[in-house]
């Protein structure tokens, strides 16, 4: 016979060792003797259950048949072939009428359904729908090598089956989220990263440009997404996203983490340099200086896993004046006109000007995706005279990426 409370513990270690819940495993190990069962005593047309009883140590068998009418299955007429029966019984579950007459419903099969006239025999208040139990023969549990082959790969393929739910609901909770793993190969510039008890893919598209990769680095990732597959969820990452430098900063400065600091709006060319704009509610709470840190120590904790990306922080400001000025930082800035309803003309000391325009346009480009606003740059001594790269305006779908537009793509 089979030890019950030993396979109880065999249970108990499997669950812990790959996390996964010890009933779910029971269950599967009871879907592999039911199985075994049916090879073994050619039990193909019933419906058959096991239960293992931890407590006592007990294993039964046992059959089920359902009580069923005419609206739930057809009964044969003479010269109906069996072949049919067994062949139909599979396509359709029973306990649910048919929802048109042109649809077949299943055969009456003695095996596994009963007439409510015979469950009336069994039980006086029966009806259409309830399930009888019958106890079948315990066999001494010495399968047949098919047999045992048989329950061997049902429990395989039901543990896989849990292991993959598990990781696909783990994994799903997490999209949107950081997470850390190794770099196990790099395949035309896709990089497969092991993240524990899942693999991800960073595709080439979302590697921060510039930077290279090494076999057995372990690195953080931003979680694109977590699709179905068949060997499981797919899991895809980024380096390039603009949420992954939000995601950065949660991580280092509690202020934002708790909301205090709340991040306003990110821009980024990856790589290359970022701009983030923050704010806050809080009396007293400088939100600039709650993301540089002490000493810069937070910005330098995000911007080293970054590598060579600047990263600009500024102050969120209602006004648009005020915001476009601090969005051309490192620069300073004179004066801020408006000459639209989201166009400003932009003054900046002579010395300031290549600083404020940026390396082919760069700085004024972030500014303008950041603020929303269409931004010409120009010397104060020159204010007729336009600047090469000086003009930048927000082309359509490139505005700056805010918290609050993300939570509502992600609801």
């Amino acid at each position: 016979m089979l030890d019950i409370k030993m396979v109880q513990k065999a249970v108990e270690q499997l669950a812990a060792e790959k996390d996964l819940d010890p009933k779910q495993i029971m269950e599967a190990l009871e879907a592999a003797l039911v199985s075994a069962y049916k090879k073994e005593y050619n039990k193909r047309g019933e419906v058959i259950r096991c239960n293992l009883d931890t407590k006592t140590g007990d294993m039964h068998f046992y059959q089920i048949k359902t009580v069923v009418d005419d609206t739930l299955v057809r009964f044969p007429v003479e010269g109906e072939e069996e072949e049919q029966q067994r062949v139909e019984e599979p396509r359709r579950e029973v306990g649910v009428p048919a929802e048109t007459s042109e649809e077949q419903l299943p055969l009456f099969n003695e095996e596994r359904h009963m007439t409510l006239d015979e469950a009336k025999k069994v039980k006086k208040d029966a009806a259409v729908g309830d399930e009888f139990t019958f106890d079948l023969e315990t066999p001494s549990m010495d399968f047949g090598r098919i047999a045992a082959q048989t329950a061997k790969q049902v429990i395989m393929q039901k543990l896989r089956e849990i292991e993959k739910d598990a990781i696909k609901k783990e994994f799903e909770g997490r999209v949107g989220e950081l997470v850390t793993g190794v770099l196990q190969r790099i395949e035309r510039g896709n990089v497969f990263v092991d993240l524990g008890r899942a693999s991800g893919v960073m595709f080439f598209s979302e590697a921060i440009p510039g930077e290279h990769y090494r076999i057995g680095e372990r690195l953080k990732f931003y979680l694109l997404q977590a699709q179905e597959s068949g060997r499981g969820p797919n899991l895809l990452l980024s380096r390039s996203h603009p949420r992954f430098v939000t995601k950065l900063f949660e991580l280092e400065v509690p202020e934002i983490a708790d909301g205090v600091v709340q991040i306003k709006g990110i821009v980024r060319e990856p790589g290359s340099r970022s701009k983030i704009a923050v704010a806050t509610e809080e009396d007293g709470v400088d939100p600039v200086g709650s993301c540089v840190g002490q000493r810069g120590a937070r910005v330098l904790a995000v911007t080293s896993e970054l590598g060579s990306e600047k990263t600009d922080i500024i102050e969120w400001s209602a006004d648009p004046e005020k915001y476009v000025s601090a969005a051309l930082s490192p620069a300073t800035v004179t004066a801020v006109e408006r000459t639209g309803d989201r166009e400003v003309r932009v003054l900046v000391p002579e010395d300031q000007l290549s600083l404020a325009i940026g390396k082919g346009g760069q700085n004024a480009r972030l500014a303008a995706q950041l603020t929303g606003m269409k931004i010409d740059i120009r010397s104060q001594s020159r204010p007729e005279e336009k600047q090469e790269g000086g003009v930048a305006e927000v082309p359509e779908g490139e505005e700056a990426m805010s918290e609050e537009k993300n939570e509502d793509a992600e609801e």
